[in-house]
């Protein structure tokens, strides 16, 4: 198994921040369920709320392309999401090096 992290940038129309996060937010939380989900952030940009970044990590390459962008609950999203953007996903992979991590509360 080869790790994969990825940042999806999705700039949503004006006026579609809600409708946008009313399809991913499901996404999300039905792939924290997964075998292979390591973690997922969603953030919004703070000086334009069209503009939203996911930062997303798997165990498996391999298991993301070829099993888990094929799970019925990401179709529906990945169909509707064509028509809230208003310019095309970018999606940047990287590879981990190092992970550091502080909690608060």
């Amino acid at each position: 198994m080869k790790p994969i992290t990825m940042i999806v940038i999705n700039w949503v129309k004006p006026g579609c921040e809600v409708e946008y996060r009313r399809w991913a937010e499901p996404v999300l939380d039905a792939m924290r369920h997964e075998p292979t989900f390591i973690s997922t952030i969603l953030h919004q940009d703070d000086e334009d709320s069209t503009r939203f970044m996911l930062y997303e990590t798997w165990a498996d390459r391999n298991d993301f392309f070829d099993i888990q962008m094929k799970k019925s609950y990401r179709l529906e999203y990945e169909r509707i999401l064509p028509g809230l953007l208003r310019a095309p996903r970018e999606i940047t992979f990287f590879e981990a090096l190092r992970a550091d991590f502080n909690f608060y509360t």
